[in-house]
């Protein structure tokens, strides 16, 4: 977009408070959206004929939205979800309205800013807004959409929630590490050019199997994602507080920064009426209170299920409360798509498998050249098997396009290896095209001074590539 209208005048304010009270009591949010939009049954004109797409709704018949918030509201919840989950270039695409996107994400907004505004100056209580942006339809680890195409989408989903008035963006349900990396800096690069920082939260989605949707497990997701410079971790969707307590507690043990938590009512139930959702209000209340006091949680709320009967017991308990002090262990490390590995080794020296260089390796080198890339691939597994650590990918080699080298070969790795990887390269658009395709946390071989620490030097360069994408760097002392 060639511009964008003005933040409302008290944003920075707003967010602000929401950042001191995440930081000193627990905080509530609200329950499940999309449920309570369709108990009220609206009509295909109300979807504009694009019957489910929720975020129309803001648009056409912003009462029923306005009705689920104050809903929420009414119990004593601190803040409000956006109606904005699908305001995504995916999901809207499946609608043919990719066009929408800052239009639906900035009314959603709207129409929330304007019920908190209310209910604050009605109550002298402060309510807030988080902006929620969904995951999506499609998985870039897997192909189905670009890293690019997202993220840029992202930042004008986040562009048009802050516009209309949001206190936080909630980067939540989300499944693939890459399409979670994409949304988280899209948001930041919409804070940087509207000039505002509010509390960037985000919300992982583990599944009945104990990970992500693509085999993630949560070591790898708060590795990934913590140095991506969030202010808050945490679970939604997918299942019940039960199934979460047990990731919880690593995050508990292992995050430097705050913690959420907004599980579904429990496991779905198929009936003939459809999904039912067993959890009772009382036991989604114990459950997060076990969960402030053991696990030092500062945001809940709901997902899937829970209504505002829920999260009005869920305010009883424990809205207001001071999260419990938890003892972090934080262990740096990398991390591939699907787990974490520490930087140092308890029982051995870490162990890089260089096999995988185009320049330290002959045998890989040619099949790289002819295009063999199962070859490739299997030569990573080779030193996997042999107990490296981490994996050394370097492509570069004299009359070849890097970029589009390690496009390829980064993208094939990232799901068939389960070690990180370390991008080696002289060129900056080669590290750039490799982080572009890794979900994990990333390597960068190397950085160092030899040419100048100006702005436009190649070390600039790749310490804001690291800084954006959350990679490691290793540093050499070459001159």
């Amino acid at each position: 977009m060639a511009s964008l209208p003005n933040l409302p005048a008290d944003t920075q304010t707003r967010a602000d408070a929401l950042r001191e009270a995440l930081a000193t009591r627990v905080v509530v949010a609200d329950g499940a959206m999309g449920t309570m939009l369709q108990a009220q049954d609206p009509t295909l004109d109300d979807f504009q004929q694009l019957e489910g797409c929720n975020e129309i709704l803001s648009v056409t018949r912003p009462d029923i939205v306005r009705s689920v918030h104050e809903a929420y509201f009414a119990v004593g919840v601190d803040c409000v979800e956006t109606n904005t989950f699908g305001a995504n270039y995916s999901a809207l695409a499946e609608y043919e309205i990719t066009d929408r996107n800052f239009e639906l994400s900035e009314a959603g907004a709207r129409v929330a800013r304007e019920v908190a505004d209310r209910f604050t100056a009605e109550t002298g209580q402060q309510r807030w807004v988080l902006g929620s942006m969904g995951p999506g339809t499609k998985l870039p680890t897997l192909g189905h959409i670009g890293y690019t195409t997202v993220r840029d989408a992202f930042q004008i989903n986040a562009e048009g929630l802050l516009t209309g008035g949001a206190d936080a963006l909630l980067v939540e349900t989300t499944q693939d590490l890459l399409q979670t990396k994409s949304a988280i800096i899209g948001a930041r690069r919409a804070m940087d050019a509207l000039g505002v920082s509010v509390p960037l939260i985000c919300s992982v989605t583990v599944e009945t199997t104990g990970t992500m949707l693509l085999g993630s497990e949560i070591g790898a997701a708060l590795t990934s994602l913590e140095p991506l410079g969030i202010d808050m971790i945490g679970l939604n969707c997918a299942t019940g507080p039960a199934e979460m307590s047990e990731h919880l507690r690593y995050l508990a043990r292992n995050a430097r920064i705050p913690l959420s938590c907004m599980p579904n009512a429990g496991l779905p139930v198929l009936t003939k009426d459809g999904a039912h959702y067993p959890l009772s209000a009382q036991e989604l209340a114990d459950a997060q209170e076990t969960f402030v006091h053991e696990y030092g949680l500062s945001l809940v709320g709901g997902c899937c299920g829970t209504t505002p009967e829920h999260l009005r017991q869920v305010v009883e308990r424990v809205r207001g409360t001071v999260p419990a002090e938890r003892q972090v262990r934080p262990e740096p490390g990398a991390a591939s798509l699907y787990q974490t590995v520490p930087f140092r080794q308890d029982t051995s020296y870490m162990a890089i498998g260089e096999r995988t260089n185009a320049n330290g390796s002959k045998k890989f080198r040619e099949a790289m050249l002819e295009a063999r890339w199962d070859d490739c691939v299997e030569m990573a597994r080779d030193q996997i098997r042999e107990g490296a650590h981490m994996l050394d990918l370097c492509v570069d080699y004299v009359g070849r396009d890097g970029v589009a080298d390690m496009q390829e070969l980064a993208g094939r790795f990232a799901t068939a290896s389960t070690l990180p990887i370390v991008l080696d390269s002289t060129e900056v658009e080669v590290i750039r095209a490799g982080l572009e395709k890794l979900g994990g946390r990333a390597v960068i071989n190397s950085v160092n001074y030899e040419d100048g620490d100006g702005p436009e030097s190649r070390f600039a360069k790749v310490t804001r590539l690291a800084q954006e994408h959350g990679a490691a760097l290793i540093a050499l002392t070459i001159d």
